[in-house]
């Protein structure tokens, strides 16, 4: 029996390879094989929005060869990216290669090590058409705003700029902000602080709030309302009339999602977004660790909004942390934390696929850029 996997990048290709038998075949298709052409609009607005797709210029020889594979395999696996994005490009691969989309076998793994791959394998699902008319809708958008606003900026502003469904929107935000910066009163205020000492001989510093017994604050708008302040106390005491004691409780930072990871990479290590997102990929689609366990996914799936972590990985951590550290540092039950109202849960929350690979362990396999990333997302 001959069975063809589908993936979309070839590095993760070469990773899942290595973790199915010799009866699989397993070919990227190098993300969409089809899209709207460029030439035209390529929607009919009048007839539904339908969308008029094309094969992707260059991507001729490619789709020869998946239909050449197609033809010879018993069973066909779609198996690219798991959100919108990849759920459309196997509904075009389906469409492409001529596979009826309605018995299309569409599998999903949130990281890519072995267990994960085996046990997708096992439960195939189809294409959901939800996500796939998800990414449509985007793709469509981004074409009728693209293709309506950028003449309107060729002629108002500068030829070759582009309009897009996010700038376009983004860009009002900004001007609409500058708008209520510039027609901003500045008025005048003053502070007056006072350098203390205790008793004790412990320095702080006191800010004026007001007059004793109002709890309203008394603003100061002029050097000479502030300069009565500091008149009025000038060789006086100051009295401590109340203290109000509490404890705080520090909770660790929740796992990250995409957007948490880029900015966390962006002020720790000076990553800009795509640099992150592309050692992200990276660590995702395979390392090869050598004798240390051969080519390995390191992280989960880095495109997703949610705070969910398996309960599989709370065990594995929880079992960590009590070999490395002690009993007493594992937590009795879990911490859940709550995703927002309208975050996609398809996926976990972005984390490192097994414990078994510590950052120091896996050092020696890594560039300097995923070592780093990899940390970043272990600690």
């Amino acid at each position: 029996m001959v069975n063809l996997v589908i993936v979309e990048s070839p590095a993760k290709a070469t990773t899942i390879k290595g973790y199915l038998g010799s009866s699989y075949r397993v070919i990227a298709s190098k993300g969409h094989v089809r899209d709207l052409p460029k030439s035209s609009l390529g929607i009919d607005i009048e007839n539904n929005f339908s969308a008029h797709y094309i094969n992707i210029r260059g991507k001729g020889d490619l789709i020869k060869e998946l239909r050449s594979e197609a033809k010879k395999a018993d069973k066909i696996f779609l198996a690219t990216d798991p959100d919108r994005e990849g759920e459309a490009i196997s509904w075009h691969l389906a469409t492409a290669l001529g596979i009826d989309v309605a018995k299309a076998k569409r599998i999903t793994f949130n990281e890519i090590t072995k267990p994960a791959v085996k046990e997708a394998i096992k439960k195939p699902r189809a294409i959901n058409m939800d996500l796939v008319n998800s990414q449509q809708a985007r793709r469509i958008l981004d074409r009728i705003v693209g293709y309506k606003l950028s003449p309107f900026l060729w002629k108002n502003v500068k030829s070759g700029l582009s309009a897009g469904r996010v700038q376009s929107v983004a860009t009002k935000i900004i001007v609409d902000r500058e708008n209520e910066i510039r027609a901003f009163k500045a008025r005048e205020y003053w502070t007056v602080d006072a350098a203390l000492e205790t008793a004790k001989g412990k320095g702080l510093t006191v800010r004026y709030h007001g007059q004793a017994g109002k709890k309203e604050k008394n603003e100061l708008s002029c050097e000479a309302e502030a300069f009565a302040v500091k008149k009025s106390v000038e060789g006086k005491d100051f009295l401590c009339t109340d203290v109000k004691k509490g404890t705080r409780m520090k909770h660790p930072a929740p796992p990250f999602t995409t957007s948490t990871l880029q900015q966390e990479a962006s002020r720790k290590l000076n990553f800009q977004s795509q640099r992150t997102m592309r050692v992200a990929q990276e660590l995702y689609e395979g390392i090869n660790l050598g004798s240390d366990g051969g080519v390995q996914g390191l992280i989960t799936y880095m495109r997703t909004d949610s705070l969910r972590i398996s309960s599989e990985a709370q065990s594995a951590a929880k079992e960590y942390i009590s070999a490395k550290y002690g009993e007493e540092y594992a937590p009795e039950s879990f911490r859940v934390y709550k995703s927002k109202a309208n975050a996609q849960d398809a996926h976990e929350a972005i984390r490192p696929s097994s414990m078994k690979h510590e950052p120091a362990k896996v050092k020696k396999h890594l560039s300097n850029d995923q070592y780093k990333l990899y940390k970043l997302i272990w600690d």
